[in-house]
C-alpha cells in the first residue's frame, strides 16, 4: 500500500525531513475584525509549526494564502500551486505540511504538483502520536486512527493499478489492488476495535475495583503543553514524561493522591487536547477517553501565560462535549502565573458568589499555590 508511507516516521540518525508548511486564512475560519483574524491566524500558524517539530521536521520555510473558501482541486488557487512549487524546488524540500485538512484529491493533486510527499494536520497530528505511543494501547489507538485516516485515501487512489488479478484457486476475474487494499485495511480496522474492546473491558474492571473503594476520581484535563503531566508528577510524585512539547503523553495514568485524613482521590492525567483534534484520534482514543468520560471532578489545567489561553479551553471544552464529559463539574487550574506581569502572579485560590472554589492560580515550576489547590480539591472531594 504506497499510501502508507504518509505515516512513516524516521527513527534512525539521519537529518530531519526539510519541510515547508502551509496556512491558509480561510474567511470562514476567522470572525472579527481584520487585526483579530490576523492574529488568530498566527496563532494557529505558530502551533501548526509546534506541530511540525514534534513530528521531528526540520522546517526550512512557511507559506501564506488568503482564500474566501478552498479551491476544489488544490485547496490553493493555482497560481499559489506554482508559487509552492517554486519553493519547494528552491529549498530542496521533501514534504509540504497543510494546516488543515484535505480531502484525497487535494492531497494528491498537490503531490502531482509539487513534486513532494503532501500531509495535512490530521496525518501530522497521526504522525506525532505514532511517534510517541509507548503502551500497547497507545498503539493500537494510533494503529486504528492512522488506518481510518488511510481508508479514505485509498478511494481512486490506485488510477495507474487498476488492472485485475487473477490466479489458481480464484474465482471470476479476481479483484483490483485498490480492492484488495481496503478489503485488507477493514479486516484491519475490525481485529484493532475487537482487541481495544477487550483493554476497556479490562480498563473497566480496574475502575470497578477503584470504585470499591469509593474514591472520588478527578482526571486533569487541558490544552497540549499546558502542564498537565507536570502537575501530576509533583502531586502523586509520579515520574510521568513531562516535556515542553505538544503530546509528550499519550497513555493515561492513575494514581491514588492522599490530600488529608478526610479525602483521599484517584488522580489520572490524560491525553492533551488541541485545536481541531482530528475526530479519528477522539474515536480511535475512545477507551483512553472514557476515564475522563466517567471522572466525578475535572482539573482542567491552562497555560495562563498564553494570550491566547481563552480559546483554547473553549477548544478543550468542545472535545469534552465530544465524549460526553461537558457536564462533569470543573476546577480550572490556571499554571504557569510565573510568566505573567507581575500584579498578575498572585496564587491562590479563586471562588464564585457562592463562595465555592471555582478555579486556582499555581505555578507548578515555581511551586506555587499547590497548596491551595489541594484545600481546593478537598472542598470538592467531601463535597
Amino acid at each position: 500500500m504506497s499510501r502508507a508511507t504518509v505515516f512513516h516516521v524516521d527513527k534512525s540518525l539521519e537529518k530531519p525531513e526539510r519541510v515547508m508548511l502551509v496556512g491558509v486564512m480561510l474567511t470562514a475560519d476567522y470572525a472579527g475584525a481584520n487585526e483579530t483574524r490576523e492574529r488568530a491566524f498566527q496563532t494557529a500558524l505558530a502551533e501548526a509549526a509546534e506541530l511540525v517539530s514534534a513530528a521531528g521536521g526540520d522546517l526550512v520555510c512557511t507559506e501564506t494564502a488568503k482564500r474566501d473558501k478552498a479551491q476544489t482541486a488544490y485547496f490553493v488557487g493555482t497560481g499559489k500551486v506554482e508559487e509552492l512549487a517554486a519553493a519547494v524546488k528552491a529549498y530542496d524540500i521533501k514534504l509540504a505540511v497543510f494546516n488543515h485538512e484535505l480531502s484525497p484529491t487535494q492531497e494528491r493533486n498537490l503531490e502531482k504538483a509539487l513534486q513532494c510527499r503532501v500531509l495535512d494536520r490530521v496525518g501530522l497530528i497521526l504522525a506525532i502520536f505514532a511517534k510517541r505511543a509507548q503502551s500497547q494501547e497507545g498503539k493500537l489507538q494510533v494503529e486504528l486512527a492512522q488506518l481510518s485516516h488511510l481508508s479514505g485515501r485509498l478511494v481512486r487512489g490506485y488510477g495507474h493499478m487498476q488492472s485485475q488479478k487473477g490466479g489458481i484457486g480464484l474465482k471470476g476475474p479476481g479483484e483490483t489492488q485498490l480492492e484488495t487494499d481496503r478489503r485488507l485495511i477493514n479486516q484491519k480496522i475490525t481485529a484493532l476495535k475487537k482487541q481495544l474492546q477487550q483493554v476497556k473491558k479490562q480498563r473497566a474492571t480496574r475502575r470497578k475495583s477503584r470504585e470499591g473503594g469509593r474514591l472520588k476520581t478527578f482526571a486533569i484535563v487541558g490544552y497540549t503543553n499546558a502542564g498537565k503531566s507536570s502537575l501530576f508528577n509533583r502531586l502523586t510524585k509520579a515520574d510521568v514524561l513531562a516535556q515542553d512539547q505538544l503530546f509528550a503523553t499519550l497513555d493515561t495514568t492513575a494514581r491514588r493522591l492522599f490530600l488529608s485524613h478526610e479525602a483521599s482521590v484517584i488522580l489520572t492525567d490524560t491525553v492533551g487536547f488541541v485545536r481541531d483534534l482530528p475526530h479519528k484520534l477522539v474515536s480511535a482514543f475512545s477507551a483512553t477517553l472514557e476515564e475522563t468520560a466517567l471522572a466525578d471532578v475535572l482539573l482542567h489545567v491552562v497555560d495562563a501565560s498564553n494570550p491566547d489561553c481563552e480559546r483554547q479551553m473553549d477548544d478543550v471544552n468542545v472535545v469534552l462535549e465530544e465524549i460526553g464529559a461537558h457536564d462533569i463539574p470543573q476546577l480550572v487550574v490556571y499554571n504557569k502565573i510565573d510568566l505573567l506581569p507581575a500584579g498578575k502572579r498572585e496564587a491562590g485560590i479563586l471562588r464564585d458568589n457562592a463562595g465555592r472554589a471555582v478555579a486556582v492560580n499555581i505555578s507548578v515550576a515555581k511551586g506555587l499555590g499547590l497548596d491551595a489547590l489541594r484545600e481546593a480539591m478537598i472542598e470538592r472531594a467531601l463535597q
